[in-house]
């Protein structure tokens, strides 16, 4: 964590269109400095500008460039930087790095305070049960799209967690085909909803699930749980993936 006193800024001046091993640059360096510890950094998109090869780019153009300039800025202590500075010289190909001195007059901080207490969170560990529910996309609930009724349920019921799935090939009990099909936003899409938790939670839970899945497949397995534990930068808030899933019914 940075601290008072002196640091140095650097710079990371790019164009938009640069790649380093088939991904956008600037992404590529965001990525090292996250994995590497850095405190904090910031990418910064012109509208107007020109380098090296002299010639302008600018966003008012018909055209959409991709050639618009970029900086990166992070603030890190001197050891920091010169232990990064070999790698991001390699990374940013023609681009140009900037080194300054400067001042920290006040770190950032967290938003949680160090003694603020962390809220209870059921911890699973040994066995468990897994319950998917395969519904289609179309389908409803009270005029809400069903699945998302349903984690809103999971939630409000206290179930550990739940990942929603789209499917992209399948057909459930009237045998019809649901493919999701490049340029074509389908709505009756396979979706999954995938559950894991105790098995006296899930079973309690179940005679919801019969109220508002009026067809669809449901079924129960057993799981070993290895590791199951909240994120503390997350308590509290259960992560939501809508991404659907295998097999409408």
């Amino acid at each position: 964590m940075l601290q008072a006193g002196k640091a140095l800024k650097v710079s990371i001046y790019l164009s938009e269109g640069m790649t380093h091993h088939g991904m956008p640059t600037y992404s590529s360096i965001l990525d090292f400095l996250f994995y590497r510890g850095v405190a904090g950094a910031t990418v910064l998109k012109g509208v107007a500008g020109f380098g090296a090869d002299h010639h302008l780019h600018t966003a008012s153009t018909v055209e959409i460039s991709d050639s618009l300039p970029l900086k990166i800025e992070f603030i890190e202590s001197r050891e920091k930087v010169t232990e990064l500075l070999g790698k991001l010289e390699e990374m940013c190909g023609t681009g140009m790095i900037e080194v300054q001195e400067t001042t920290i007059a006040k770190p950032a901080r967290g938003s949680k305070p160090k003694d603020a207490i962390l809220p209870a969170h059921l911890r699973l560990e040994g066995k468990a049960k897994m319950m998917r529910i395969y519904i289609g996309e179309a389908d409803k609930w009270k005029d809400k799209p069903l699945h998302l009724a349903l984690v809103e349920a999971m939630r409000a019921n206290d179930i550990a967690g739940v990942t929603v799935y789209r499917g992209i090939l399948g057909y459930g009990a009237h045998r019809r085909v649901h493919k999701d099909k490049p340029l074509h936003m389908s709505h009756d899409s396979s979706i999954m909803l995938s559950v894991v938790d105790s098995e006296e939670k899930l079973r309690s839970f179940l005679p919801i699930v019969d109220q508002m899945v009026e067809e669809g497949l449901v079924v129960l397995s057993n799981v070993d749980i290895i590791k199951y534990s909240y994120r503390a930068s997350e308590a509290g808030a259960p992560e939501e993936h809508t991404g659907s899933e295998i097999g409408s019914a």
